[in-house]
């Protein structure tokens, strides 16, 4: 069968040269005589992979020596809870601490939906009343902040920030999953970045926080022990069982990173791949990006009709995605809560992928007009 170009938001497209070396490593990892599947996480055979993709990974983000590396599960939306509870959870019956949130689509909510249940939110700023289609103005946090979040690339809208707000000694922290390792992000800046592994890293399952040291220890008593950034940090992320080939996976496209020239160059090719299809959109008479150029994600690209009418546009979505699919360009329906269609362009998406996007939407174009 034909590999097909997959623009799903995630799980998403893996590079190829990975699936071929994992594939040839399916039953004999490094001439172990197993699959990673089947090693002991505390094993000799294992202890390495682990230990290089944490040194990978510093290398290609420039991790300052003050921050840990943990590989953890549960996906992003654990750390929508763990972040409060780690950096301002509080003993029982003792004052709420304050949390700065910034509102700028679905993830960002749901991360503000959990974080009221261990602290006080404020919300600085919010770009819903515009139909998330742009990041807002954000002031600095209040004083007595304890840290202050931000969603920095909306995979469902589309949106990302261009220049990090200013937060003074509060510590930032960011929910990076849909654009971690797509261009080079100063790690200094923040106090927490996390990551969920299934857009730019590997398969769903495993979760990458690096977290600045001084933030590790502040988890109240009653923090369950999984939810605790210190416990992990202790045990090299080995407390319990890890998603092992997950990481493994997760080695082999920083490898892939690291041989294709580093961050930099994922960035020189995805911006060139996402200028692509904005100029086509930009330039189209059937299709347009409703999002601000100001803050067009690089990652992800919604896309919706121009002039057509609303009881038109399931109709025409569906025959967009169906017929889209036929050609090889599957997965490119936008998320069920806002419509539409999008195309999600991680590091692993060759140009060539976009530009038979395009070359089927022109197409596409003449046979509805």
């Amino acid at each position: 069968m034909k590999r097909v170009f997959n623009f799903s938001a995630g799980p998403s497209m893996l590079p190829l040269e990975v699936l071929e070396k994992a594939g040839a490593e399916i039953t004999d990892a490094n001439g172990t005589g197993q699959s990673v599947m089947e090693m002991s996480h505390r094993s000799k055979d294992y202890k390495p992979i682990i230990e290089k993709t944490e040194s990978l990974l510093r290398e290609l983000m420039g991790v300052p020596t003050n921050y840990r590396v943990l590989f953890l599960q549960g996906g992003a939306s654990l750390q929508f809870a763990m972040v409060p509870i780690n950096l301002a959870g509080v003993e029982q019956d003792a004052p709420r601490k304050k949390a700065a949130y910034v509102d700028t689509g679905v993830w960002a909510d749901k991360a503000i939906k959990e974080a009221v249940k261990y602290v006080d939110v404020d919300i600085v700023a919010s770009s819903r009343d515009k139909g998330y289609v742009l990041i807002p103005d954000t002031p600095r946090p209040p004083k007595d902040a304890t840290f202050y979040h931000i969603t920095l690339n909306n995979t469902i809208v589309g949106t990302k920030w261009n220049k990090l707000p200013e937060t003074g000694n509060v510590p930032l922290t960011t929910d990076a999953s849909s654009c971690f390792l797509s261009e080079p992000l100063d790690v200094s800046q923040f106090g927490v970045i996390y990551a969920g592994a299934q857009k730019n890293l590997g398969p769903a399952g495993t979760t990458v926080i690096v977290i600045r040291e001084d933030l590790i220890g502040k988890a109240p008593s009653w923090t369950p022990v999984m939810l605790r950034y210190d416990i992990h940090a202790k045990e090299g992320s080995m407390y319990n069982t890890p998603p092992c080939y997950g990481i493994y996976i997760i080695n082999l496209v920083l490898e892939w990173i690291k041989e294709q020239g580093g961050v930099e160059v994922m960035a020189k090719r995805n911006r060139e791949k996402a200028a692509l299809l904005y100029d086509y959109l930009d330039n189209s008479k059937t299709f347009l990006s409703p999002i601000e150029k100001s803050s067009r994600s690089l990652m992800n690209i919604p896309f919706i009709y121009r002039s057509v009418a609303e009881d038109k546009k399931p109709d025409l979505e569906k025959r967009f995605v169906q017929e889209a699919a036929k050609e090889g360009l599957v997965n490119l329906a936008g998320h069920r809560l806002v419509g539409g269609m999008r195309a999600s362009i991680y590091n692993a998406m060759p140009v060539e992928g976009v530009k038979a996007l395009i070359g089927f939407m022109e197409r596409f174009e003449k046979n509805i007009r």
